[in-house]
């Protein structure tokens, strides 16, 4: 079991310089993947605009998105991905999820909560087709079209997509559709269930996914909570033991870790719930006590 640990930028803002700054962090402290979550209502850069500077930037490091599916026009998605997974030479790693629930971004993905399981499926499989090379005719939700042929394919055939969630759709939904499973704010006993339930929809559907595709995101801090942060941290963990769902210090990190391990997790995303000022001695700091167990 290959054990990859990738980094998220976390809060804060981001501009070309620190996001220079945190790719060469990267590259020195020999971390697998940048991860640049999709926030539509929010801070943060667009993860397709910010994964292209990424990938010319840092020519080692993979490209790693949590991106929304529900909302996009599937023909202009698989062209991006496509594209960017082309100039990158074959390192953009892709989590689709259908969104949060909150408001405003519930609004402007412009997709009601009920419908985005029905949109999730049909844009996957449409966008998979495409990214395919097949000559593409659909007619659903989405739109309707004709002999749609992509150009230029990505690099890796398949381009593969996980998918994120932990309610029961989606557990079903990935045990069908997903290549890999990255959950989030989740233990390491309910990642477990929760991959043994995706493993039997697997079955059930004639098909399996890797053993090297089941990771977590975990958003971590290194110091001691604010108490805005403190009421974060307790609305996440919705009554489990808080170091389970966010750990605090590079001690309870790691710890964390080896339980998802000991679990048969393989692939991780630390996002830091904190603003980074100084992207090399945060990285320096995960890399002295996490760098070891990436295998």
């Amino acid at each position: 079991m290959k054990v990859r640990i990738g980094i998220g930028n976390g809060r804060g803002p981001l501009d070309d310089e620190r996001l220079g700054a945190f790719l060469d962090a990267m590259e020195r402290h020999g971390f697998d993947s940048i991860w640049l979550s999709e926030t539509l209502a929010g801070g943060g850069v667009d993860p397709v605009a910010g994964l292209a500077f990424a990938a010319a930037r840092a020519p080692r490091v993979k490209l790693g998105t949590t991106m929304l599916l529900p909302g996009r026009n599937p023909v202009r998605l698989a062209k991006a991905l496509a594209t960017l997974d082309r100039l990158s030479r074959g390192r953009l790693l892709v989590t689709f999820v259908p969104g949060v629930l909150r408001s405003p971004e519930r609004e402007v993905i412009g997709v009601a909560p009920r419908a985005r399981g029905a949109a999730m499926e049909e844009g996957l499989a449409l966008v998979r087709r495409l990214l395919s090379g097949e000559v593409t005719d659909h007619d659903g939700a989405l739109g309707s079209f004709r002999g749609v042929t992509l150009s230029p394919l990505p690099v890796q055939q398949p381009l593969e997509f996980w998918l994120g969630g932990m309610a029961a759709a989606a557990l079903e939904r990935c045990g069908r559709l997903g290549d890999g499973w990255l959950p989030s704010a989740c233990t390491p006993a309910e990642a477990a269930a929760g991959r043994e339930v995706i493993e039997g929809v697997a079955a059930a559907a004639g098909r399996a996914i890797s053993d090297e595709h089941y990771g977590v995101s975990i958003a971590y801090l290194r110091a001691e909570p604010t108490p805005e942060q403190r009421a974060q941290i307790t609305e996440r963990a919705k009554g489990r033991d808080p170091r389970l769902v966010v750990p605090v210090g590079l001690e309870q990190a790691r710890a964390l870790l080896e339980a998802f391990i000991a679990e048969g997790f393989s692939k991780f995303v630390l996002r830091p719930m904190a603003a980074v000022d100084d992207h090399d001695e945060e990285l320096a700091a995960l890399a002295s006590a996490l760098g070891d167990l990436q295998s």
